[in-house]
């Protein structure tokens, strides 16, 4: 009689149990045994080396496009909207559309958005020491994270901020698609996917009209070697921006707080040297603490890596969260705003499907987050908060704050 293999032998980690936390000392003891874990859902991969090393190899796909399939959704609106968007797509037709829409996500444009962002971060901070003189709770993802992530959006794509909270709701149900319970969801999401279609074609006719100098703009314009989006590809580009760009900083944000509230002395760190340490709070805060918590890939071919046999059609999730906090890679994984230098996180993808939106987010979450530590001290959670579930995105859905004002 034989033993395991060391496949049979690896750590095995329920992703689906509502218990299941990325924090925990289960995902800690597994990454401790081995490179990879089995899942419910293929393989984990927990360490940092192998998760570089696997967001750029060749064999591997983007792994959400069977999602709603896997769920039992294969036809409606979002079904549609999911097969055709920048997510999921692959080779020569993710290459264009990318190249394509580059230009309206450069660092220059997301650096132009900086004083925009800024005046929405303090006027949302003017409005939350008003609610805490009058001794009213103040609840961070409703007073602060939502209302920035939707506004700083609408700066983004030159849209009027009394639409913010038509994207913030619409946005907020097509997050239910990212759910195991899609199907039970799958009619509102499909309204919610609808109604952001048709907003966005009027907001293309209004830019045909008269072009600005915002992103959906130079979208509407834009064309390189005579190639240009299509009306369909250009439509289904702005409906993934109104959805990804408000709920990943939203929920980032949560966490980026709730990192903070563990770690007082690094907020008062950033609060008496911003300029020093905007940059390297932002950036250990997205490596311990990602709303991303893993990245999906799926095997395009059966192959071999470190010993493991992987076959064509196996879901892979690169652990973000346990590769950023991998003691091989950061020996010292808590945050440290003080750290000499620090590996690249994997927090917003890698390979050819790293986060288009990346300079965008850094700049509106650089903005917002030295306002919030020059203004507030002492931040907790009196209780009441509520999470999303801890697997692909993550973060506060309620999290009240108690706080002093300096």
């Amino acid at each position: 009689m034989t033993g395991p293999t060391a496949q049979e032998a690896a750590p095995y980690l329920d992703i689906a149990s509502p218990d299941f936390a990325m924090n925990s000392e289960a995902v800690r003891d597994a990454r401790a045994r081995s490179w990879y874990a089995r899942t419910n859902y293929g393989y984990g991969v927990l360490r940092y080396k192998e998760v570089t090393e696997l967001l750029k190899h060749p064999s591997l796909n983007q792994g959400s496009a069977k999602w709603p399939d896997h769920h039992g959704v294969h036809s409606g609106v979002f079904h549609e909207w999911w097969s055709k968007n920048l997510l999921v797509l692959e080779g020569d037709e993710h290459h264009r559309i990318r190249r394509l829409l580059n230009p309206a996500f450069s660092p220059t444009v997301a650096r132009r958005l900086e004083p925009e962002f800024a005046e929405i971060a303090n006027e949302l901070i003017a409005l939350m020491k008003e609610k805490h003189a009058r001794g009213e709770q103040i609840e961070f993802v409703a007073d602060f994270a939502e209302p920035f992530a939707t506004r700083a959006l609408c700066a983004m794509m030159g849209l009027d901020h009394g639409h913010w909270p038509f994207i913030a709701s619409r946005a907020n149900t097509v997050g239910y698609a990212l759910s195991v319970s899609i199907k039970e969801d799958i009619e509102r999401i499909d309204v919610a996917v609808q109604e952001l279609y048709d907003f966005v074609e009027r907001l293309i006719e209004e830019r045909r009209a008269d072009p600005g100098e915002d992103v959906v703009s130079r979208l509407v314009q834009f064309s390189q070697a005579g190639d240009k989006l299509s009306d369909a590809e250009l439509r289904n580009a702005l409906v993934l921006m109104l959805f990804g760009g408000m709920d990943t900083t939203r929920n980032q944000l949560g966490l980026i707080l709730q990192t903070f509230m563990r770690n007082p002395e690094q907020w008062e760190l950033l609060a008496e040297q911003p300029e020093t340490y905007t940059k390297p709070a932002l950036e250990e805060a997205l490596r311990v603490n990602p709303t991303t918590r893993w990245v999906t890939r799926e095997a395009n071919e059966d192959f071999e890596f470190n010993g493991l046999e992987i076959a064509k059609g196996t879901t892979v999730h690169l652990f973000t969260m346990s590769s950023g906090t991998d003691p091989e890679a950061f020996p010292d994984p808590e945050i440290d705003l003080r750290a000499e230098s620090r590996k690249q996180h994997h927090t917003f993808g890698g390979g050819v499907h790293h986060c288009l939106g990346h300079y965008i987010a850094r700049a509106d979450m650089s903005v917002a987050l030295p306002l919030l530590a020059q203004s507030f001290t002492g931040i907790s959670c009196p209780g009441g908060d509520e999470w999303l579930p801890d697997s692909g995105n993550h973060g506060p859905v309620r999290l009240p704050i108690d706080f002093s004002v300096r």
